[in-house]
């Protein structure tokens, strides 16, 4: 799948601000900020889902939320996608196919507004997905091989975080192959969603995602650990904490997850 070109903003905007320092006069400066903007995810002319997301690599994001909120089964169910900017929101109109509509039908929920927790919108208790099938993706590496290929994500992994590096305030998704080289960074204000970015970006390319892992700059929630194990990758590492609950839906897919991942040290919870 080609994406459009033409349409991606920075994900930064100029603001004025001013800088105090102790014993110093304040100074007016220019800083750079992330954005953030209600986007509007419209399925076959039907509205689905408002999330707040950084206004860049949106059709990536629209086709990784599809793929991984289990909306559509594959990318080729996905024939078209359009972004139309606003001045303060964004709509993403995909067109998919008939079945995969027909399925949506059946499961839609209302989440208007999520950018972080990954169940709110849900009407009950029943709809939350504490039960994934295992991955059937054989594991990447043995004891030395997994510290060796962290250490290299962990090396390698802010050199490509341009949003971060400008605004300090965004969350990244690495897409690394088996030895830890960082292939691919998407980044946004909601760590989810730079998550989807990058499964929508790999699902585009035809990148097999059984044959690498995903590092995150963020703690490992329930919701991430969902989203990597519906999409068969065999392994999720993260700067910071994992959940309890991240810890048991990733031992229940069969997924590995490594914690607070360091150049020199990770910590295996599954």
């Amino acid at each position: 799948m080609k994406f459009q070109t033409g349409v991606d903003q920075s994900g930064a905007q100029q603001r004025t601000v001013r800088r105090h320092r102790v014993a110093t006069t304040p100074q007016a400066l220019e800083d750079s900020v992330a954005e953030e903007m209600p986007v509007a995810l419209v399925f076959n002319g039907i509205a689905h889902a408002v999330m707040m997301v950084t206004p860049r690599q949106l059709e990536a994001f629209a086709l990784g939320f599809a793929l991984t909120e289990g909306l559509i089964g594959q990318a080729s169910d996905v024939f078209d996608i359009e972004v139309t900017l606003h001045q303060r929101s964004a709509e993403v109109a995909l067109t998919i196919s008939q079945q995969s509509f027909n399925d949506l039908k059946q499961q839609r929920r209302s989440m208007a507004g999520r950018s972080g927790c990954g169940v709110c919108g849900l009407e009950s208790l029943e709809q939350i997905d504490l039960h994934p099938e295992r991955i059937t993706t054989p594991p990447l590496h043995d004891d030395a091989g997994l510290a060796h290929a962290v250490a290299q994500a962990v090396a390698q992994f802010g050199h490509q975080q341009e949003l971060m590096r400008s605004t300090g305030g965004v969350h990244a998704a690495g897409w690394c192959d088996v030895a830890g080289n960082v292939q691919l960074v998407c980044e946004d204000v909601g760590r989810h969603n730079a998550l989807d970015k990058l499964i929508g970006a790999l699902a585009a390319g035809g990148v097999d995602m059984r044959a690498g892992f995903v590092f995150m700059s963020s703690r490992a929630s329930y919701e991430l650990v969902r989203k990597v194990a519906r999409m068969q990758i065999p392994l999720l590492a993260t700067i910071s904490a994992p959940s309890t609950l991240a810890i048991d839906i990733a031992a229940t897919a069969g997924v590995k997850l490594v914690s607070f991942c360091r150049q020199d040290a990770c910590v295996e919870y599954t």
